[in-house]
C-alpha cells in the first residue's frame, strides 16, 4: 500500500526566496524557472500567505499558464501573525485563494507550529476549520509545519491524528543537532504514519557553503557535484517523503537541482559514507556544547536567552555568516521574550545548574562581542 505523496517527485519548488529585480519579485525569471521545473517532470510548489508577493507571483508564473491539475500547490496559514480573532486567521485562506487564483489547494498547512504559536491554532479552533475546508473540497490534504521539540510534535499528533502530513526542518547538519532534533522529529512523524515534507534541506543556503574541511570531503568524493546537492540528496533519501523543498532564487540554482534530482533513485553506500564523514567533520568543529536543556533559563535572574545565544554563536563558528547568526539571535532570543547576552550580570547561577559544565558567563561575553 502506498502513502500520501508517494507519486510526487522528490524535489519541490520553495517559493520563499524568489528572484528579485528592482526591489520586487522578478516575474519573468520566475516564469523561466517554473517552465524548467515543469519540463523536468516536477510538479510541487510551496508558497505561504506570509511570503510577501509569493502567492501573487506564482499565480502569474504558474496558475495562469498551466492546467490546474498538472501541478500541486501548497500554501500556509500563520494564525499567530497579527491575528486578534478567529475571523482574521480564517481570512488568510480567502486572501491566499484570491492571490493565487488556484481555486483550491492540494496541500494546506497550519504554519510554524510549536512553542507559543500552537496556542493560536487551538484558541481559534483552526483544527476543525481546516477539516471543514477539506470536506468542502477547497483543500485536498491538510497538515502543518513545525519548529520545536519531538515531545511537542508527539503531543500535537496525539491530539490531532486527522492531520495527514507534517513539514519538518531536516538536513544533515541538524540531523543530530540538539537545538533542532531533526532525526527525532522525523521519527515521531513516521511513527504516527504521517508523510513528511522536508524544508530547509540546505539550511537557508548555509550548506551550499559549509566549512572548508566539509567541502573538501564532498569535492574529493564527487568533483563534478555541487556541495548543495549533497544536502538535497541526504534529505531526499529518507522514506515516507512527499517532497523536499528547495528555495531556489535563480536559474542557476534551478539548473543545478534538476541536474541531480531528475533521475534520483537514492544514495549509494559510498555516498552515505561520504555524508557520514561530512557530519563527523562538522561535529569536530569546536562549538559551545549546549544541548538546549534550558536549566539555565529557569534560574537566570535577568532572563538572558542563553541557549539561543549559543545556537547563534555556533552558527557563526560553523558558517562564518554574521548576518545569519544575528538573525538566529533575534529569533531565538528577542522573539522568545529573552534578553541579549550583553545584559548578563555574571551571577553564575546558570553555571551551577548546567549539566554540560559550560563556562556560560565567559561564552556570553564572546557572544555579545561577536554579534554586537
Amino acid at each position: 500500500m502506498g502513502y500520501l505523496g508517494e507519486d510526487i517527485k522528490k524535489l519541490g519548488f520553495g517559493l520563499m526566496r524568489l528572484p528579485q529585480k528592482d526591489g520586487a519579485i522578478d516575474i519573468e525569471q520566475t516564469k523561466t524557472m517554473v517552465d524548467m521545473f515543469m519540463d523536468a517532470g516536477f510538479t510541487y510548489f510551496d508558497t505561504a500567505w506570509a511570503y510577501a508577493g509569493s502567492e501573487d507571483a506564482i499565480r502569474q508564473a504558474l496558475v495562469e499558464r498551466y492546467p490546474r491539475e498538472s501541478f500541486q500547490l501548497a500554501t500556509k496559514n500563520a494564525a499567530w501573525i497579527n491575528c486578534k480573532t478567529r475571523e482574521e486567521a480564517i481570512q488568510q485562506f480567502d486572501t491566499s485563494l484570491k492571490q493565487t487564483g488556484a481555486g483550491y489547494f492540494d496541500f494546506y498547512l497550519l504554519h510554524n507550529l510549536g512553542e507559543t504559536r500552537t496556542k493560536y491554532f487551538d484558541d481559534y479552533d483552526m483544527w476543525n476549520w481546516i477539516k471543514e475546508k477539506k470536506e468542502s473540497g477547497q483543500i485536498k490534504h491538510m497538515g502543518f509545519s513545525f519548529h520545536s521539540t519531538p515531545e511537542e510534535l508527539e503531543e500535537i499528533l496525539n491530539q490531532h491524528p486527522e492531520m495527514e502530513f507534517v513539514q519538518l526542518q531536516i538536513n544533515y547538519a541538524d540531523w543530530e543537532n540538539p537545538a533542532v532534533q531533526s532525526r527525532a522529529c522525523y521519527e515521531v512523524a513516521r511513527a504516527h504514519g504521517k508523510s513528511v515534507i522536508i524544508m530547509e534541506p540546505v539550511k537557508g543556503g548555509m550548506l551550499a557553503n559549509p566549512p572548508e574541511s566539509v567541502q573538501k570531503i564532498f569535492k574529493e568524493a564527487e568533483p563534478e557535484s555541487s556541495v548543495a546537492s549533497w544536502a538535497i540528496r541526504f534529505a531526499a533519501n529518507l522514506d515516507g517523503l512527499i517532497t523536499v523543498l528547495s528555495g531556489m532564487s535563480n536559474v542557476e540554482q534551478m539548473e543545478d537541482n534538476l541536474s541531480y534530482m531528475k533521475d534520483f533513485h537514492g544514495l549509494t553506500d559510498a555516498q552515505k559514507e561520504t555524508l557520514k564523514k561530512a557530519q563527523e567533520e562538522l561535529n569536530r568543529i569546536p562549538l559551545i556544547p549546549c544541548t538546549t536543556c534550558n536549566y539555565c533559563a529557569k534560574v537566570c535572574p535577568k532572563e538572558i536567552g542563553i541557549s539561543g545565544s549559543f545556537t547563534a554563536m555556533n552558527y557563526l563558528t560553523l558558517y562564518g555568516d554574521v548576518a545569519a547568526a544575528k538573525h538566529q539571535e533575534e529569533w531565538l532570543v528577542g522573539a522568545h521574550g529573552r534578553k541579549p547576552a550583553a545584559e548578563c550580570i555574571k551571577c553564575g547561577k546558570c553555571e551551577a545548574v548546567c549539566p554540560q559544565h559550560i563556562k556560560i558567563r565567559d561564552e556570553l561575553v564572546k557572544v555579545s562581542e561577536a554579534l554586537k
